[in-house]
């Protein structure tokens, strides 16, 4: 486990999972997708005592995706076996209903991690952005297969392709954010709503749900390709390049 995510039991059945690295935007690190990950299996697991997940992070940065030396610190292991691709698996099979309280920015898993989440609220200022291809690499957390069914394939193309950035009205438009909530109200609207939801009779919510995301093969099957393209992206000399590039960069900031 790890100070750097707090996970908390918050009133009406939900657990609060809280990203806690605000000099880093909430980069996350190995220790951090565990932590998460144990605490979506906690929530499966509990059954009637949680209702309902909320991800959220500090004030300004939901997150700004994987943590580049810690991700570079692991490239010579398989990808298979990363703590990154155990949660996203995990996303995939949680049967907890999970909303997310998006502000500032979120790049990378910082948006794909939405996109399994049943309810998503973003502040004027929430950034979303997926800049794999920037970095030499591919898309996860099967967005590439679940963004072109939430938005079309021309969208999702220039989303994924072009990698530009996009904000909260834009992500409610596309039907990705469910509403724009102010800054000092958007931890308190995302943890009510999901009380709503952890107050539904269970049986019927968890089979709503499940008509509603469909077949759950397919969103992994996606996972399984694009992992097999991620960890041969990951070794690719364009993605060194880039990721020396980006250390660098923070490097000459400090």
């Amino acid at each position: 486990m790890t100070d750097l995510v707090r996970i908390t039991r918050e009133a009406g059945g939900v657990c609060l999972i809280r990203l806690n690295r605000p000099e880093k935007k909430n980069a996350l690190t190995g220790a951090m997708y565990d932590a998460m990950r144990e605490a979506l299996l906690a929530a499966d697991a509990e059954g009637s005592q949680t209702g309902a997940v909320v991800f959220a992070g500090v004030e300004g940065a939901f997150s700004a995706g994987n943590d580049i030396a810690d991700f570079v610190a692991r490239a010579s292991e398989s990808f298979g076996g990363a703590p990154s691709l155990k949660f996203i698996r995990q996303l995939a099979a949680t049967r907890t209903p999970m909303v997310a309280a998006v502000d500032g920015i979120a790049v990378g898993i910082g948006t794909t991690l939405t996109l399994h989440c049943d309810l998503v609220y973003a502040t004027p200022r929430a950034l979303f952005r997926m800049p794999f291809v920037d970095l030499g690499l591919v898309p996860e957390a099967a967005s590439s297969y679940l963004l072109p069914r939430r938005v079309g394939t021309a969208k999702a193309t220039e989303l994924l392709m072009l990698a530009e950035a996009f904000g909260a009205e834009e992500a409610a438009r596309l039907g990705l954010a469910n509403a724009v909530v102010p800054s000092d109200a958007l931890l308190e609207h995302a943890l009510a709503q999901a009380a709503k939801l952890a107050a539904k009779p269970r049986g019927a919510l968890a089979a709503t749900r499940a008509l509603i995301r469909g077949d759950r093969a397919a969103v992994e099957a996606a996972m399984d390709a694009e992992a097999k393209a991620f960890d041969a992206a990951l070794r690719s000399p364009e993605a060194q390049a880039a990721f020396r590039a980006f250390l660098e960069k923070g490097k000459a900031r400090a």
